[in-house]
C-alpha cells in the first residue's frame, strides 16, 4: 500500500492526507473546491488547524502530497466528506454517494475503500453497493480475484489537536466482512500509534454516533441545569463547582448551545434509525437546540429599557480557539439578533478574517474585540476563546454583560445579566 487517494480536503480530509504524506505515503487529495486545491498545491491551507500550514507545506515540498478535483488510481481510497442532515433531521448521504461513485472508475481488485465520514448505520454497506452498481466487474465476495475491501473507520479527533490525535488516538475499524477489517487494520497500523480496535462496519458506525450522543446528553444536562438555575436565581457556575466535588460527579460546563459537525448532528442519525426508542437522545438534542433561543430571550430582557441598544457579540466559532463555524449556536444567535434589532450587530471573532456568507448581507459587522466592546451597550460572550479571557475588566465598565460561558472578568461595578 503505497498510494492513498483522499476524497474531501476539509477539516478531517486535509489533516489526514497531510499526516499520511508525511509518513511516506504518496497522497492524491481530491476536493470540489478549486481554490482549496490551488492553495494546497502551493503549500498553503484554506482552513485553520494548529501547525497544519507547516505540515502541508512540508508534505507538498516533499512531493508526497498533491491535490486535484479528479481522483486517481491508488491502493487505498479514503472518503472524508460531510454528512449533514436534511429537513426533519433526516441523514443526507449525497456527498458520500457522490464521492463513492467518483472513485469507482479508478478502483482495481485488491483496493481498500475506507469511509471516515461519520455516518448512519448501514452507510458502509451502501458504499459497497454503490461501487458494485458502477463496477459490475468488481466483487466483495470472499476468494474472488476481482475482490475489493470496504471498511468504516470513524474519525475521533478534537479540533485544535487533530494532527496529534490522528496518530495517537485509538481507532475503531469495522469492515463489511472480516477480510476487509483485517486489510484496513494493516493500513492504519502503519501510521497510528493508538490501539486498533476491530469490529464490523455497523458497530463501528454506531460507536461514533454513540460517543457523540453521550456527550450531547451530558451537555444537555448542564444546559438544562443552567436554565433551572436562572429560574431559581442560583449561580450555576458555583453550583456545578460545588457538585463536582462529589467523587463520582462530573457535570460539564453549560453554554449557548451545541455546535460543530459532530455533536450537533450525529445524535439525530440514531434518532432517525430508532425513532421510537431513542427518547433520551432526542430530548437532549431538543434541549441543546433550544438553548440559543433562551440566550436571545435574555438579551431581549436585558435591552428592554434601552432605546436603540448597540450589541456586541464575542465569538462565532462552535467551540473555543478554532475557526470552525459549522452548526455554531453563536452564528444562530447573531442571525436572530440581526432580525430583532435594526442597529448594527458588532461581532468579534479573532479566528476569522471575514464573515460567513449567511451573515454578510445582514446588519452584522466584524470588528476587533476592543472596538466591539467600546461601541456596545450590551456585551454578549458566546465563545470562550482564550483571547476573550484576558479582556481588561475596565473595558466592561458601564456595560450590560451577558456571559454565556462564565469567563469574563466581572466586578461589582459591572451591570451583569449572568446567564449561560
Amino acid at each position: 500500500m503505497k498510494k492513498v487517494c483522499v476524497i474531501g480536503l476539509g477539516y478531517i480530509g486535509l489533516p489526514t492526507a497531510t499526516v499520511l504524506a508525511n509518513n511516506g505515503f504518496e497522497v492524491h487529495g481530491v476536493d470540489i473546491n478549486e481554490k482549496a486545491v490551488e492553495l494546497i498545491n502551493n503549500g498553503q491551507v484554506h482552513i485553520y488547524e494548529p501547525d497544519l500550514d507547516i505540515m502541508v507545506k512540508k508534505a507538498v515540498e516533499s512531493g508526497n502530497l498533491k491535490a486535484s478535483v479528479i481522483p486517481e488510481k491508488a491502493d487505498v481510497f479514503i472518503i472524508a466528506v460531510p454528512t449533514p442532515f436534511k429537513e426533519n433531521h433526516k441523514p443526507d448521504l449525497t456527498y458520500v454517494e457522490q464521492a463513492t461513485r467518483s472513485i469507482s472508475p479508478y478502483l482495481e481488485p485488491g483496493n481498500i475503500v475506507i469511509l471516515e465520514s461519520t455516518s448512519p448505520v448501514g452507510t458502509t454497506e451502501k458504499v459497497a453497493e454503490w461501487i458494485l452498481e458502477e463496477r459490475e466487474d468488481l466483487s466483495i465476495d470472499e476468494n474472488r480475484e476481482n475482490r475489493i475491501f470496504v471498511s468504516h473507520c470513524p474519525e475521533r479527533v478534537l479540533p485544535g489537536k487533530i494532527l496529534k490525535e490522528l496518530i495517537e488516538n485509538n481507532r475503531i475499524i469495522g469492515g463489511i466482512n472480516e477480510e476487509s477489517t483485517k486489510r484496513t487494520v494493516g493500513f492504519y497500523k502503519s501510521f497510528v500509534k493508538g490501539k486498533i480496535l476491530e469490529t464490523n462496519a455497523r458497530t463501528a458506525e454506531l460507536s461514533k454516533l454513540a460517543e457523540n450522543a453521550f456527550r450531547d446528553v451530558n451537555i444537555a444536562f448542564a444546559n438544562e441545569l443552567s436554565m433551572i438555575c436562572d429560574e431559581l436565581n442560583i449561580n450555576v457556575w458555583e453550583l456545578i463547582n460545588l457538585a463536582n466535588h462529589h467523587p463520582r460527579v462530573n457535570i460539564l460546563q453549560p453554554g449557548p448551545g451545541v455546535g460543530g459537525h459532530c455533536i450537533a448532528v450525529d445524535p439525530w442519525f440514531i434518532v432517525d434509525a430508532a425513532p421510537e426508542t431513542a427518547k433520551l437522545i432526542r430530548t437532549a438534542r431538543m434541549v441543546n437546540d433550544s438553548k440559543p433561543y433562551f440566550v436571545i430571550e435574555k438579551i431581549k430582557e436585558a435591552t428592554k429599557n434601552l432605546q436603540n441598544p448597540t450589541i456586541a457579540c464575542l465569538g462565532l466559532a462552535f467551540k473555543a480557539n478554532v475557526d470552525d463555524l459549522r452548526e455554531s449556536p453563536a452564528v444562530k444567535i447573531v442571525k436572530e439578533l440581526s432580525a430583532i434589532y435594526d442597529q448594527t450587530i458588532y461581532v468579534a471573532e479573532p479566528h476569522i478574517e471575514e464573515l460567513p456568507k449567511d451573515l454578510l448581507e445582514l446588519n452584522v459587522r466584524l470588528v476587533k474585540t476592543e472596538d466591539a466592546i467600546e461601541k456596545a451597550d450590551v456585551v454578549v460572550l458566546l465563545v470562550d476563546h482564550d483571547y476573550f479571557k484576558v479582556i481588561d475588566k475596565k473595558a466592561l465598565l458601564n456595560k450590560i454583560v451577558i456571559d454565556t460561558r462564565g469567563v469574563l472578568p466581572i466586578t461589582s461595578n459591572i451591570e451583569v445579566s449572568m446567564i449561560i
